[in-house]
């Protein structure tokens, strides 16, 4: 009896450049989409997202196994192309936005690596995935997360001075009020920030407090910014001011916020790096 084995598949010259490549043409079909779809939130957290791991990515290309076989091959280009076509022939993307990049991902690492080569990207793959929490938390969960933005908003109003009533998700002040609905949540900052959260981690390995306290810390920026846009929201509503309004709400205002929040996060992570090289260095001198 005659058995064949999958044969590996044969290196193409400069598969970085190729998979390079491919890689940035998916992302920018993405951002493309994102873009279109006026989604200006999930547009800032794709973009931070994409170049997170596009930056950790070509940072170890040189010690990447980059061999395939023909059913890895095959089903990375299956997911790839699934994803276009359905992108391609949808008039409302809702929530394969979200899901793309998890996708493209997926199939991109298939093709380079195989699923022997997977655990390469483990990290990167779950940043991507973070992406679509929104979406698949269930409405009971998202609603508790928009309660507590909701309370801490109103909270940082009346710290700060204002008369301000609280009902359910809805923030009252004397001259105006807001509902908080879903899409101001802050589910997707926070996903944002734990998926960069985990990304440190893999890069800057650190002892298991510090596993704990990272995404700790990220989830709680993330939050944090958002109730403070929330109750800015408010002020504005309060004044009347509706272009104002519409700027921090689903304008580049929005954006703003989700920068902020990454450089903070950052501010955190350099000094637990530096935290860290001082502390092996007494170390080392003790």
């Amino acid at each position: 009896m005659k058995t064949n084995k999958l044969a590996t598949v044969t290196r193409l010259a400069h598969p970085q450049f190729w998979l390079l490549t491919i890689g940035s043409g998916l992302i920018a079909i993405h951002l493309t989409l994102v873009w279109k779809a006026e989604n200006t939130n999930l547009f800032g957290t794709s973009f931070l997202s994409w170049a997170a791991v596009s930056f950790i990515v070509w940072e170890k290309r040189d010690n990447l196994s980059l061999e395939s076989d023909i059913l890895s091959c095959f089903l990375g280009l299956a997911f790839i192309w699934i994803a276009l076509i359905r992108s391609a022939s949808m008039n409302s993307f809702g929530g394969f936005l979200y899901a793309s990049p998890f996708i493209f991902g997926l199939g991109l690492a298939l093709i380079a690596s195989g699923f022997q080569g997977l655990k390469q990207y483990i990290g990167e793959l779950i940043t991507l995935l973070f992406l679509s929490i929104p979406k698949l938390l269930p409405e009971w969960a998202i609603y508790k997360i928009t309660l507590l933005t909701a309370k801490s908003s109103a909270f940082i109003l009346w710290y700060i001075g204002f008369d301000v009533t609280l009902t359910g998700i809805n923030i009252y002040l004397p001259n105006g009020s807001v509902e908080v609905l879903r899409g101001c949540s802050g589910v997707e900052l926070i996903s944002q920030m734990l998926g960069l959260a985990i990304l440190f981690l893999l890069v800057f390995p650190q002892s298991w407090q510090y596993k704990v306290l990272v995404p700790i810390v990220a989830a709680t920026v993330g939050f944090m910014m958002n109730a403070g846009r929330v109750a800015l929201m408010t002020v504005i509503v309060a004044k009347d001011n509706m272009n104002a309004f519409d700027y921090w709400h689903s304008g580049n205002g929005s954006l703003l916020f989700s920068i902020i929040s990454v450089l903070m996060f950052g501010l955190f992570c350099w000094f637990l790096i530096g935290h860290n090289e001082s502390k092996n260095q007494d170390s080392k001198l003790s």
